[in-house]
């Protein structure tokens, strides 16, 4: 282990200019997650009633302080995973030096941690500067936290690399370096994965009717609060599965009648690997099924405590700052959600850039090539964010038919699936630069 981790930082520090890009990415994800943990620590740190001149009272009460810790923790999951995508792209970006290691006598497994462990230097700076913006911010308000928090901070900082580096090595447990320079990824067999899929939402189902039934039975807000958190991942995991099997379908139908060669492309590329869609719009389509209910929560909230009256301005002003605050965290996980499908299409290309630069080589277009990257993107990702925009309404719905009965919910959160659907197209159209520069026929002397 200490061998590969030497290794490591020698090809880290053997980088070109090509890959510090790759390395900046890595580190601003790295400053994210540890100033979410640091503020996470903090926060779980207060006990007992206090007064915090923030967010309206909404840290004064444990309470409340506990779903804002919630909360942060939540938002490391797509900082995780963007951390794992730039991973990926960087392992398929190295394969000359990853092949090198191979005909030196590494095995498979040893230059999958090796490649793994190159993101661990650029997290351990990125944490480190987290630290020192989490310190200033900190000086700035004039509020120092309580001894027995900086401890767990430098748990943070030393913590926050290691994950990253497990979390990388995860996203790199399919890719497999030849000695002859070949990148590629192993993929188990489709039908366990669809079964999984499958079964998921099934169980669901069957927790979600049986918590319609205890709802109507018992009292209080825990039953409903459950039905919630199961129609989420119902929603979701029906829109991953959606994406799978709409790319495998579309790739079928439109390989034997697509006309434009762009389709025709496109649709290969789907059926050479349905679930790469799956994979990559995973967290955005998550953030979808949660944005889209909460927005329509959000407003059926707000318009019921307006209806009952008898709230001060400072009532009002605790409750609309937790909702703005939860909003602006679903705003920074569809972000970072962006921000990795932008990686993952980067990834895509530059696992490619050889049957790109055959293609060019061959006389295909750049304009066809750019419109076939948008449409790997477009095309099975339409049905599951269809079927995420369903599941965030039925979510408001629930809540609108329980707050308010019979009244007619806003349609506003039917905008949400549309706005993050564009989104998501030109988070993948920032990659073309890219294309331009991959897709040339002087790659080919590298094959």
């Amino acid at each position: 282990m200490r061998s590969d981790a030497r290794i490591a930082w020698i090809l880290t520090r053997g980088s070109d200019r090509r890959e510090w890009w790759r390395i900046a990415l890595t580190a601003a994800g790295a400053l994210l997650a540890t100033g979410l943990a640091l503020a996470a620590v903090t926060v779980s740190a207060v006990s007992g009633q206090t007064s915090i001149p923030f967010g309206n009272g909404l840290l004064n009460r444990p309470g409340e302080r506990t779903g804002v810790v919630a909360t942060l923790l939540l938002l490391l999951v797509p900082v995780f995973g963007f951390l794992g995508q730039c991973a990926r792209i960087g392992a398929v970006h190295r394969d000359r030096r990853l092949a090198g290691l191979r005909l030196a006598g590494a095995s498979p497994r040893q230059v999958r941690r090796i490649a793994a462990l190159e993101s661990a230097p650029a997290c351990l700076v990125g944490a480190v500067g987290g630290l020192a913006v989490f310190a200033a911010v900190l000086a700035d308000s004039g509020r120092t936290p309580a001894p027995a928090v900086w401890p767990a901070c430098v748990a943070v900082v030393l913590g926050v690399p290691a994950v990253a580096a497990l979390v990388s090595a995860f996203a790199l447990r399919r890719v497999i370096a030849s000695p002859l320079g070949l990148v590629r990824r192993i993929r188990p067999e489709h039908g366990r994965r669809t079964t999984l899929a499958l079964l998921l939402p099934g169980i669901a189902v069957a927790a979600a009717a049986l918590l319609v039934q205890t709802g109507e039975s018992g009292s209080g807000a825990t039953p409903f609060a459950l039905l919630v958190i199961s129609l989420v991942l119902l929603a979701s995991v029906g829109a991953l599965w959606a994406a799978g099997t709409s790319a495998a379908f579309l790739g079928r139908r439109l390989t034997a009648g697509a006309r434009s060669p762009a389709v025709l492309i496109a649709a290969g590329r789907l059926l050479d690997d349905p679930w790469a869609a799956a994979r990559t719009h995973s967290a955005l389509l998550l953030v979808t099924v949660v944005g889209t209910g909460f927005v329509g929560v959000r407003e059926v909230m707000l318009a019921d405590l307006r209806a009952r009256g008898g709230h001060t301005p400072v009532d009002l002003g605790f409750y609309t700052t937790g909702l703005d605050l939860t909003g602006a965290a679903v705003l920074m996980a569809l972000a970072i959600g962006l921000c990795g499908l932008a990686v993952g299409a980067a990834e895509s290309l530059a696992t490619r850039r050889r049957g790109l630069a055959a293609q060019a080589a061959a006389g295909v277009p750049h304009a066809v090539l750019a419109r076939t990257l948008l449409l790997e993107t477009a095309l099975p990702l339409a049905p599951a964010m269809l079927l995420a925009g369903i599941g965030g309404t039925a979510v408001h719905l629930a809540y609108a038919t329980a707050v308010t009965p019979g009244a007619f919910p806003s349609m506003l959160p039917l905008l949400v699936p549309v706005g993050v659907y564009a989104a998501c197209l030109l988070a993948a159209a920032t990659s073309l630069p890219l294309l331009r520069r991959v897709a040339r026929p002087a790659e080919l002397r590298f094959t």
